[in-house]
């Protein structure tokens, strides 16, 4: 193999080793939203509690019910570092890798280091049953 042709296969290894690494990192894509098909059920409204929520990891989201029979949905994706959130306590949605703290009612930054609110995602309640919408 010569020099030029040892060259160009190294350098197209690794721009794709770099396209790659950029892709796990990027934000925005598909990753960053609910999974599910619009209409199926992904939680009962019992399953919420008042103030608090539920991390649906599978589906990339959090669900809260900040007031009685007012749901909200929140991508359960950190804005920070893209850590999954763990749960939901004390009227905040909590982020395991650096603490930060986002409010149930609306994701905003209740204590960081995130700076960017939590994404919304549409969710119907329909009688008992919570699905994207």
């Amino acid at each position: 193999m010569s020099g030029v042709a040892r060259r160009t296969v190294v350098a197209a290894a690794g721009a794709a080793g770099l396209t790659a690494a950029l892709a796990a990192c990027g934000g925005g894509g598909t990753e960053d939203k609910a999974e599910g098909q619009e209409g199926a059920t992904l939680a009962r409204t019992g399953d919420i509690p008042v103030g608090g929520g539920k991390v649906l990891a599978g589906q990339n989201l959090v669900i809260t019910q900040p007031k009685a029979g007012e749901f909200k949905a929140f991508s359960s994706k950190c804005t920070h570092a893209g850590c999954a959130v763990s749960g939901v306590e004390n009227g905040v949605i909590v982020c395991p890798c650096h603490q930060s703290h986002f409010d149930v009612s609306d994701g905003s930054v209740k204590s960081g280091p995130a700076t960017a609110p939590l994404p919304p995602t549409p969710i119907q309640v329909v009688g008992d049953e919570i699905s994207l919408g």
